[in-house]
């Protein structure tokens, strides 16, 4: 069975409505699963559906599920939060087979909280050092880049899975390894984080750091 889940990406700011839609092939009887899943973690069963049901049990009144055939099927999130930023997927099978289709939605919050720390008096007594930029407050599917001197960098950059906070956003921390030469020339580093338009950035240089 061919499933198809539209659309690929799904954008909506918080507190917005989110409708996400899945097609199969052909009817044969099929339930429709939708399931979730947010980085660093297992799918998380959300919900079963089938298109005759008139009494559904969700695990949340902010969730419903519709269809408008026995094919076309709409998973529906009210008055979206933070922690509903995921991949979710619907899911039917058959005798024989099991398939699967899978959809981002990203809910569009303030820009994230962006802190950049320096390079350690230590790591500076070496060839090369460390910057670590730490953005708060963030959805779990942005990209974080650097800049150096204005430049892309490529190279010597580790990003951390984003991790779920209380209040349901998510942290990402990613560090870059520069020359402790370019640092101590005063270059300008940049942290920046996207999220399809949205872009944060936050800048170090050595000169604009207490020092120790």
């Amino acid at each position: 069975i061919v499933l198809t889940q539209t659309p690929a990406v799904h954008t909506v700011s918080s507190g917005q409505q989110a409708v996400l839609n899945c097609n199969i092939e052909r009817y044969d009887g099929n339930y429709i699963n939708w399931y979730k899943q947010v980085p660093g973690e297992a799918p998380q069963y959300v919900l079963r559906f089938h298109y005759s049901d008139t009494s559904l049990r969700f695990s949340s009144d902010r969730f419903n599920s519709k269809s408008s055939s026995n094919i076309d099927y709409q998973f529906i999130i009210k008055r979206t939060q933070a922690g509903d930023s995921a991949v979710y997927y619907c899911q039917t099978w058959t005798m024989t087979k099991t398939s699967s289709v899978l959809l981002h939605l990203q809910i569009i919050l303030p820009p994230p909280v962006l802190t950049v720390f320096p390079p350690s008096s230590a790591e500076l007594q070496s060839n090369t050092a460390s910057l670590v930029c730490l953005s708060s407050q963030s959805v779990p599917f942005a990209d974080v880049s650097w800049l150096a001197g204005g430049s892309p960098v490529s190279s010597g950059i580790s990003t951390s899975t984003a991790v779920q906070r209380p209040d349901q956003t998510y942290q990402i921390s990613s560090s870059l390894t520069i020359q402790t030469s370019d640092w101590n020339m005063d270059k300008v580093y940049t942290c920046k984080v996207s999220l399809g338009s949205q872009t944060s950035e936050k800048t170090i240089k050595k000169s604009e750091c207490p020092t120790e």
